[in-house]
């Protein structure tokens, strides 16, 4: 059913600038505004103290929406993640995680409620799909789990690697990403935005040119027979079609590479073969791998690697010159890991309207 409110969040910059200037208001209030949303995390046009009283109630109407979130729950891990259920207006639950590490506090955004990928090894493949997010319930996850955030703590980078597959929604994803970056909104610098696909290829090179941020590729295996198993996508976008796209991007180097996910499946994908093939198939991209051992979830087939099995497919990458890191868990105890989510705890239902 269609939401019938204006979702002021929904707006970029220009979109908000248009609004104002149509609704017959000057076009710095648009300025004003993601000041207030955003960098100071107002939501009440009350509190807008700059912005005409007559802007003010009409921000207030029944029509329209400056909020889309509302946090259920907030679990803290023993390794100081944390991990939010929020319901948005139709009930619909989502989960975004946050990550200190030493110098930066990494929050991962979901774009889909659910996904429809059906990755075998991921939590969120086994909800099925519901919905994409609308770009005001992108952008309220920055906003609600701010307010999680330990007084000394603020968000420094942003990945798109939660729940759904982020092409699958692109132009909320675009959207979403034009606030981020925007100077008067959350002024973060793209290079500090990560979006991670399974491999949706037509959709690639668009998000690239549209956006200056990181690219991660969830790969997972080095052949189409079991990245078919793990990655279903990968029926219709075989690694031979993904690496030929990946290699026609404008603009990687070095300093901007592509970043490779690659969870590692005691037995399955973690072998000797599986590292040199991998190098392989990175070699001549510039390009990062990232190595997950993976996080279990109730009900997988799946285990960690052992500590040996995991040094050695790292040796490999290593002497085989690919820059290589490893991604430890992190909030593997409250399931807000890689490939955990999945909003086990709480039932989707409607709910009372947010304002």
């Amino acid at each position: 059913m269609r939401d019938p409110h204006l979702h002021l969040k929904d707006m970029d910059p220009d979109a908000l600038r248009g609004w104002l200037v149509a609704e017959g208001d000057r076009a710095y209030r648009a300025e004003q505004l993601l000041g207030w949303l955003y960098a100071r995390g107002v939501d009440d046009p009350v509190e807008m103290t700059d912005l005409p009283q007559e802007l003010r109630d009409r921000l207030r109407s029944s029509a329209v929406r400056t909020r889309s979130l509302e946090t259920l729950s907030v679990q803290r891990s023993v390794d100081g993640t944390r991990k939010a259920a929020l319901r948005a207006a139709d009930g619909a639950i989502v989960e975004a995680v946050l990550i200190p590490d030493e110098d930066r506090t990494t929050l991962c955004l979901s774009t889909q409620v659910g996904c429809p990928l059906a990755c075998s090894f991921c939590a969120t493949g086994e909800m099925g799909f519901t919905r994409n997010l609308r770009t005001a319930e992108i952008i309220d996850q920055v906003c609600r789990m701010r307010e999680a955030l330990d007084p000394e703590e603020r968000i420094t980078n942003v990945v798109f690697m939660g729940m759904g597959e982020p092409l699958l929604n692109l132009p909320a994803v675009l959207r979403a990403i034009r606030i981020l970056v925007h100077p008067r909104a959350f002024a973060l610098a793209p290079r500090r935005i990560t979006v991670s696909t399974a491999g949706l290829v037509p959709k690639i090179a668009a998000l690239v040119e549209a956006a200056p941020v990181n690219l991660a590729v969830s790969l997972h295996a080095t052949t189409d027979a079991l990245r078919d198993e793990l990655v279903p996508l990968n029926r219709r976008f075989p690694l031979a079609t993904l690496f030929s796209e990946l290699g026609r991007l404008p603009g990687l180097s070095a300093r901007r590479p592509i970043f490779f996910e690659y969870t590692l499946l005691a037995g399955v994908n973690d072998s000797v073969g599986d590292a040199e093939r991998l190098l392989t198939l990175v070699r001549g991209l510039p390009s990062k791998v990232n190595v997950i051992p993976v996080n279990p979830h109730p009900g997988s087939p799946y285990r960690t690697p052992p500590d040996a099995a995991v040094d050695r497919f790292l040796g490999v990458l290593s002497r085989g010159g690919a820059t290589v890191t490893l991604r430890r868990s992190r909030g593997s105890d409250i399931d807000a890991a890689c490939g955990q989510l999945a909003a086990r705890d709480f039932v989707v239902r409607p709910d009372r309207p947010m304002g």
